[in-house]
């Protein structure tokens, strides 16, 4: 009896919610479950993983933050499905009918007179009510995450907004959306959609080609540039200004840099001009010569006030005295300290070739077991009956492979290109340069920030476009002073509001009435929340067979392009 009163007291409510996929109501519960499960899930991991680390006071206040009225999952539902429901109530508005006796009505059409002389467009609507709705959304997030702060760590001490993050993602998607929309419009893709509205003779299949194949390419370009500055951005800050980058991003290029924390240490104190070949360090001059030590070489071989600041005849003299015949016309520090013993075991340790060949085998055998599991797990879970197929099988492993040779080829030709810099070639052509600018920011360590993300071209063109603008959100972050970002003044806090709402409003706008300019998860995610799991990729019937015919362009675009 109780089984069946559930069952009826939960067809009743499934039956409250309207049917029609797009209606503010399911909008909005499509948000809320979507953001609770990447706001609540990520917070209960290290409760799950470490529970004897964590009180139950604890987990209580994360789930309070999470399910409250300023969470992250209520504030974006109001912000995407308050949009939503503003809108419904416009179009309600257009089609309202005169009614005298009602002094509601009355005020509703004088509303509506108004608003008919702003001459808006629907997608004009849209964004006018998307504004509202992420005003309200934002403001009520950024309330509950200073509550949160203030009751977890109740410091004076300036910091950056705990939503910025979040404002430069939206930012960095938004510019994508108006890029792609430039480039299908240059590249001629969106002639055929225009073709249909307006009658025109439509694009014959040679020319869909053609406009298809040069949009791909300026969209890989861009992209291929766009990551190509940001990665040089973000190794520079890595060495520099580890401050501006997440924990993650240090420890993860750390990982694959394989520096000794001393060698790091020793570059921030040449920037600093407090170690210099010329001048000594007296300082810090026993950073380098314990490591060279730990090394098994002479200490002197890591003192400033030792080492030959110029090339030519005069370095071969200190090195003569020194006991190294490996850096003849050089100055600066040995190779085989800034190799960090690379080699050694293959008496290989001096070699700029080898260690920069044998840190990108090492990388590519690790991208390997990280990018194979990438590449099959949804293969195996979407479908399996592909893995009888060898051909099917030979593109995954060769993705893979892609993949892990892209980040084998990043780390070899950073390390590759400081070699050249400092000891093979731009040092000896120059040895009346000092080592002091050599080993400086704007030496060889700009050298290989600018060389390395040149291997992006190795990687798939769909990816790079992912990958751009995964770390395009950082590179903007680490380009902004880190003075004014923390200061949280006026003036900053207004403008992330402004760049928040302008950002998703134009995203909610796009979704709605151009998804031809979203790409990648900006497609999936705001599709999905905006039109219900009966697109994209949950499609199982023919779109343009429910679809009114103008919408079947952009339907038909995004099939292709997904």
């Amino acid at each position: 009896m109780e089984g069946r009163r559930a069952s009826a007291l939960l067809h009743r409510i499934a039956s409250l919610v309207p049917e029609d996929s797009s209606h503010p109501a399911q909008v909005a519960l499509r948000t809320y479950a979507l953001c609770l499960s990447l706001s609540v899930v990520p917070s209960l991991i290290p409760f799950i993983t470490s529970p004897k680390k964590h009180s139950k006071t604890a987990l209580r206040r994360v789930l309070a933050r999470e399910f409250g009225l300023g969470g992250f999952a209520f504030s974006v539902t109001l912000a995407l499905g308050g949009g939503s429901l503003i809108r419904e109530l416009w179009q309600a508005l257009d089609v309202l009918g005169p009614d005298a006796d009602s002094p509601a009505t009355a005020a509703a059409l004088r509303l509506r007179a108004w608003i008919s002389g702003l001459k808006l467009s629907s997608a004009h609507k849209t964004f006018v009510s998307n504004v509202i709705s992420s005003s309200a959304g934002l403001l009520l997030l950024q309330a509950g995450r200073s509550r949160s702060k203030n009751s977890v760590s109740p410091s004076k001490e300036p910091s950056a907004s705990r939503t910025l993050d979040l404002t430069l993602l939206l930012l960095v998607r938004a510019v994508d959306a108006a890029v792609q929309s430039f480039v299908a419009k240059k590249s001629g893709s969106r002639r055929e959609s225009d073709a249909v509205h307006s009658g025109r003779r439509p694009q014959t299949a040679t020319e869909r080609l053609a406009s298809s194949l040069k949009r791909e390419s300026m969209r890989m370009q861009i992209d291929s540039l766009v990551f190509w500055a940001c990665s040089a951005r973000i190794m520079w800050c890595f060495f520099y200004e580890p401050q501006k980058l997440p924990r993650s991003y240090v420890k993860w290029i750390n990982t694959l840099a394989g520096l000794d924390p001393r060698l790091l240490e020793a570059l921030r104190v040449i920037r600093a001009k407090k170690w210099s070949y010329r001048t000594g360090s007296p300082s810090h001059s026993h950073l380098l010569t314990t490591y060279a030590q730990d090394l098994g070489h002479p200490a002197a071989w890591g003192d400033p006030s030792i080492l030959p600041a110029y090339g030519g005849a005069q370095a071969d003299k200190v090195w003569k005295e020194l006991g190294l015949t490996t850096r003849a016309g050089v100055g600066g520090l040995p190779c085989q300290i800034v190799h960090g013993g690379v080699g050694s075991s293959l008496g290989l340790q001096h070699s700029c070739t080898a260690n920069s060949g044998l840190r990108g085998a090492k990388v590519l055998l690790e991208a390997i077991a990280i990018y194979l599991p990438v590449q099959f797990l949804p293969v195996i879970l979407t479908r399996p009956k592909s893995l009888l197929y060898p051909g099917r099988v030979l593109e995954s492993l060769l993705g893979a492979l892609r993949s892990a040779t892209f980040l084998a080829t990043f780390v070899t030709s950073y390390w590759y290109s400081v070699c050249l810099t400092r000891s093979l070639v731009f040092a000896r052509l120059f040895p009346f340069i000092s080592h002091d600018f050599w080993d400086s920011p704007y030496g060889c360590v700009m050298a290989g920030c600018l060389v390395c993300g040149s291997s992006i071209w190795i990687e798939n063109g769909r990816r790079r476009g992912e990958m751009a603008l995964y770390v395009l959100p950082r590179a903007v972050r680490a380009c902004l002073p880190d003075a004014w970002v923390r200061s949280g003044n006026f003036g900053v806090r207004m403008a992330e509001r402004l760049t928040f709402v302008l950002s998703l409003s134009s995203l909610l706008t796009a979704a709605s009435h151009h998804p031809h300019a979203l790409r990648g998860l900006s497609r999936w995610g705001l599709r999905f929340v905006l039109r219900g799991p009966t697109v994209v990729f949950w499609q199982k019937t023919d779109p343009s067979a429910t679809k009114p015919a103008e919408t079947q362009p952009e339907i038909s675009i995004s099939k292709q392009e997904n």
